[in-house]
């Protein structure tokens, strides 16, 4: 009986002009968001941004094609170009293992994970992951929404095979959260709606829900007070250990993917459709105040369409400029989009028609979205134990980083090797550094735990040895340079400001001593404040006369 009276499905018709239109802006909105709250990012944590440190828009700020934000989202697409909505999220793994760019927190261990041959979903899993509810996939989970008009579910799934690779729990939720509102962005304007939208797409009962549910109620109370809607969050999701128990605790800034979106939430709200005003109002909020107006003004974009954009925000824009570590150009990038939305409408019970006048047209079932199971990262399920296998590990070419880093010193410094080195400041060669070239950067694994230098050589009996030594500084910083000879300490010496000129040291040990014997030579970068502790070293050489 339910089934002969079961209501008509519900029909959103798309045409494929107005879906062009309104994914240029999306993507325009993103590159708008990321580029006017740069100059901000992590400069104001738990602190509202004053509004005299907002930089004014200029047109010319809208080509962000280098930022990580985006380029990261190039690789997605280039996946599902290549293998369809269907692709497996092992083939992800594998291609998100062979990127090559710069990549930080939930992204830089899940790629990491990858690359020693753990399989997706455990990359992203807490056991083997520290920042599983991290910002990551919420920053680069547009493209999830603006392939999907109308259909959530899409952005829903592609969560659960992208988003999986580098988080877990509310760590994926921000993400298709923030695809959810894009799905939704295409036929809705009003920006409630929108965030109600989203909120579906998303386990009721997770934190990042309840995050979203609380800036809605407050947002009715405080309707012309977006400061003390943000002090309301500050209170109960930055100061709160219980509500952030599983994202990055380093430095004095907060990555989690529930505060961030809040304020993704919040310059929507207060925003009203007003493109300054959500931008500014979503970077003010501070924290990661790129990434979020990124979020945000790409949905509100959306919501305009490129046609109907003003020409500040596009009339700059280089359409033939390719986003970095991509082939993609905006023009190139367009056309995957359209390739891969229509594959959606499809894929998800729409049809492709075309209308009187020839033209291709979308028609779209309404479908209620079906969220992820909930999943918690303080309190996570078994990871699955999946491993790739030999012949998938053969098509990752890309090496874990520590081993990537350790060849790439011993090919600058041939005959030494490198341990502990740690992540902090992007370790690795530098083409040049403060007027010297071909600089190799190093940095201590922890604050106790020096980088270490190690080469094991034979002293001529009859010869003077000298070891030279060349080494730098950051500017904001110093550190401690130790020599040891088969683990005598022979020099302790720190490297900053006030022993180095112009930013270098030379540095001299003799090793006569051990004439006639092997020694094990060790240089160490060791910490001494845990504040710019990188060493820079533009010579080492082993010298005999």
């Amino acid at each position: 009986m339910n089934r002969l009276f079961r209501a008509p499905t519900r029909w959103l018709r798309l045409s494929l002009d107005e879906y062009v239109d309104r994914m240029k802006a999306g993507w325009i909105g993103q590159m708008v968001g990321v580029g006017w709250g740069g100059p901000t990012e992590f400069r104001y944590t738990g602190a509202i941004i004053p509004e005299q440190e907002i930089p004014a828009w200029r047109p010319e700020m809208v080509n962000q094609f280098w930022q990580d934000d985006l380029y990261v989202e190039m690789t997605f697409l280039r996946t599902l170009e290549r293998y369809g909505l269907g692709v497996s999220i092992r083939q992800a793994g594998i291609d998100f293992a062979n990127s090559r760019y710069p990549l930080w927190h939930a992204n830089r261990q899940g790629r990491e994970n990858l690359r020693n041959g753990i399989a997706p979903p455990d990359t992203g899993h807490p056991q083997f992951n520290p920042h599983a509810d991290d910002i990551d996939y919420q920053i680069e989970a547009d493209f999830s929404g603006l392939i999907a008009p109308g259909i959530p579910q899409a952005a829903i799934d592609l969560g659960e095979v992208f988003g999986r690779l580098m988080n877990y729990g509310d760590g994926v939720y921000g993400g298709q959260f923030v695809g959810g509102m894009y799905a939704a962005a295409f036929f809705e304007k009003e920006p409630v709606k929108i965030v109600e939208a989203g909120l579906q797409c998303i386990p009721s009962r997770s934190q990042y829900a309840e995050t979203i549910r609380d800036v809605l109620r407050w947002y009715r109370q405080y309707p012309r007070d977006w400061q003390r809607t943000w002090e309301l969050v500050e209170q109960k999701y930055n100061g709160n250990p219980d509500c952030r128990r599983f994202s990055c605790t380093q430095g004095n800034f907060n990555i989690d993917a529930k505060l961030n979106g809040a304020y993704i939430v919040m310059g929507l709200l207060y925003g009203q459709g007003d493109i300054e005003r959500t931008v500014v109002i979503s970077t003010r909020c501070g924290q990661d105040s790129d990434c979020n107006p990124s979020n945000a003004a790409g949905i509100l974009f959306t919501t305009i369409g490129y046609s109907r954009l003003p020409e500040r925000f596009k009339s700059h824009l280089d359409t033939r400029a390719s986003f970095a570590h991509s082939d993609y150009t905006f023009e190139k990038l367009v056309d995957v989009c359209v390739k891969l939305a229509r594959q959606a409408v499809v894929r998800y019970g729409g049809r492709v028609e075309r209308n009187g006048n020839g033209g291709e047209v979308w028609q779209i079932p309404v479908k209620p979205p079906r969220a992820s199971r909930l999943v918690q990262s303080w309190s996570p399920e078994p990871p699955s134990g999946v491993r790739y296998s030999p012949g998938e590990m053969a098509r990752i070419r890309e090496l874990p980083w520590a081993r990537a880093l350790a060849k790439s010193f011993e090919e600058w410094a041939p005959g030494w090797s490198l341990h502990h080195c740690g992540e902090d400041m992007d370790p690795g060669l530098h083409p040049e550094w403060n007027g010297r070239k071909n600089v190799f950067m190093t940095h201590p694994l922890d604050r106790q735990t020096p980088c270490v230098i190690v080469r094991t050589v034979e002293i001529p009996a009859d010869r003077k040895v000298l070891l030279r030594l060349t080494v730098g500084h950051h500017p904001g910083g110093d550190w401690t340079l130790v020599v040891r000879a088969n683990g005598e300490e022979l020099l302790r010496q720190t490297v900053g400001e006030k022993t180095a000129q112009n930013g270098w040291l030379d540095v001299t040990v003799d090793l006569s001593r051990y004439a006639g014997q092997k020694v094990r030579i060790e240089l160490l970068n060791e910490p001494n404040g845990w504040s710019w502790e990188a060493g820079y070293w533009a010579k080492i050489d082993i010298e005999t006369h």
